[in-house]
């Protein structure tokens, strides 16, 4: 009887899962407000050819040695991006944990029991002490009817999906200030060889100066005035220490390393700004991890109001079990001793519950709108963030251009103010007001380079680097491998 009744049950089961329905809302991408195209794009420069989009190892473009190296180090090692992988693998274990929720539970009890039957007129037990042994193996099961646990596993693989694209943005804004950091340290390396030039024509004007006025053709004020030059300019070249030991250790941290462990030597600042491919705003939404991120958690919030609103719904339970049951340990797995139970089967409806439900209802709802327009300020950020560094790398170009003017400019009058001084026709202020002059032109033309190049990164970061949403898990991938072991009663690491 049993063997032709458990296949009829499992047929059951499965039929009533199949024809359960799912309520809800079926979800949809929100609008958002995309551009035609982007309002700095006017007189950009764009990479050739066009459908040369930004590779995977971005940072490559800059060819930088020193830079790729460690680009291909950080990864491995930020303790931020490994904690990210960690939250990445808990969401896809919630994936897991809800596909669960199809299928039934099943245990096993052992139970005994000793006990005195009461004794008088109206007992049916026999008198005395009396022991009862037994063994079962049980099964129950929720079915789906109303598309719950679909909803719960569509909204945790949206947050899984969230999640691995959330570690994307990370990654890339872990590269993005790894290389805007090295940028500004070689920055810095390049104004303290600036500072270490202007030092040595310093002390040259300095031996001039003291000439002179051992000579007595120039006061003493002339010669303390050149000392002043001098020593502040060797003050400025030291205090650029600072600034670059702070980049450093910013660099080894990002590193995943203690700052005692990385050291950087410097070199020459020999950097060309590099073509950047610039795509359309409405590609932008593919190519951007933080744009994906936000769609798919407008994904898993308008899966819970189905969760929600299937709970209004009565939910079915099924149950069955098969075991034995004796007075005596030896005889308890004997046919005679066996028993089976189709049941307890029940339906439940809340019909009273303060509220609750529906206030679940609505606040499933007003998640949504929130993450909606979560999305929507997300896309809007983002074209923001690319039209910031359009404007910021043509102004800066603009700049540079006249900067390059004044810095020639300056270093002509410095050298005709230092032949008039030489020649006794002006004091040494002039000089003083020409070097102080030519330097900060200088430091300026060394400090735009830098602005550059951080832009340039930054528009990089804003484009979504080498990533695309090809890159995102299938719902598949989002939860993850479930091993033959993962079904054991225990534990398996």
């Amino acid at each position: 009887m049993t063997v032709r009744i458990i296949p009829s049950l499992i047929y059951s089961l499965l039929t009533v899962q199949l024809i359960g329905c799912t309520v809800g809302p079926d979800y949809s991408r929100p609008q958002a407000t995309i551009p035609i195209n982007f309002k700095e794009i006017k007189g950009w420069k764009q990479a050739q050819p066009r459908d040369n989009l930004l590779q995977a190892k971005w940072w490559e473009i800059f060819k930088d040695a020193q830079l790729n190296v460690l680009e291909e180090q950080v990864i491995k090692a930020n303790q931020s991006i490994a904690q990210a992988e960690a939250q990445y693998r808990q969401a896809q274990h919630l994936v897991q944990s809800a596909h669960a929720a199809y299928l039934p539970t099943g245990t096993i009890t052992g139970t005994t029991n000793r006990f005195r039957a009461a004794s008088g007129g109206q007992s049916v037990a026999p008198p005395g002490i009396r022991n009862v042994f037994g063994t079962a193996l049980a099964f129950a099961w929720e079915p789906d009817l109303w598309g719950s646990v679909r909803r719960q596993v569509e909204s945790d693989t949206g947050n899984a999906q969230a999640s691995a694209a959330t570690l994307q943005a990370l990654q890339l804004s872990t590269q993005a200030t790894l290389a805007d950091d090295y940028f500004q340290l070689r920055v810095l390396d390049a104004q303290k060889a600036l500072l270490d030039e202007t030092v040595a024509a310093y002390q040259k004007t300095l031996e001039i100066t003291k000439n002179r006025y051992l000579a007595g053709v120039v006061a003493k004020t002339d010669l303390v005035q050149a000392e002043t030059q001098l020593e502040s300019a060797r003050a400025q070249a030291i205090n650029l220490g600072v600034q670059r030991a702070k980049l450093e250790h910013a660099i080894a941290v990002l590193m995943g390393k203690a700052p005692a462990e990385l050291s950087i030597k410097p070199v020459l600042l020999d950097i060309t700004l590099p073509p950047i491919p610039v795509s359309l705003p409405s590609e932008l939404l593919e190519r951007r991890p933080d744009i994906a991120s936000a769609e798919r958690k407008v994904n898993a919030a308008n899966a819970q109001i189905g969760v929600a609103k299937a709970a209004f719904f009565p939910t079915l339970n099924l149950a069955a079990n098969k075991g034995f049951q004796s007075n005596t340990l030896d005889t308890l797995l004997t046919a005679a001793k066996r028993y089976w139970a189709l049941g307890p089967a029940g339906a439940a409806l809340t019909l009273l519950d303060g509220s609750a439900k529906n206030a679940q209802y609505k606040q499933a709802i007003d998640g949504l709108d929130a993450s909606v327009a979560f999305y929507r300020q997300t896309v809007l950020t983002s074209f923001q963030e690319v039209e910031d560094n359009l404007a910021a790398l043509r102004i800066l170009q603009e700049e540079a251009q006249v900067q390059e003017k004044a810095v020639a400019a300056a270093r002509q009058s410095l050298t005709l103010t230092t032949n008039q001084y030489k020649a006794g026709t002006i004091s040494y202020l002039n000089v003083m007001i020409a070097q102080t002059v030519a330097l900060s032109n200088q430091k300026a033309a060394v400090q735009l380079l830098g602005d550059r190049l951080s832009a340039s990164v930054l528009l990089v970061k804003a484009l979504g680097g080498g990533w695309n949403v090809a890159m995102l898990p299938t719902p598949d991938e989002a939860g993850g491998e479930v091993k033959w072991s993962d079904f054991l009663p225990f534990p398996i690491d």
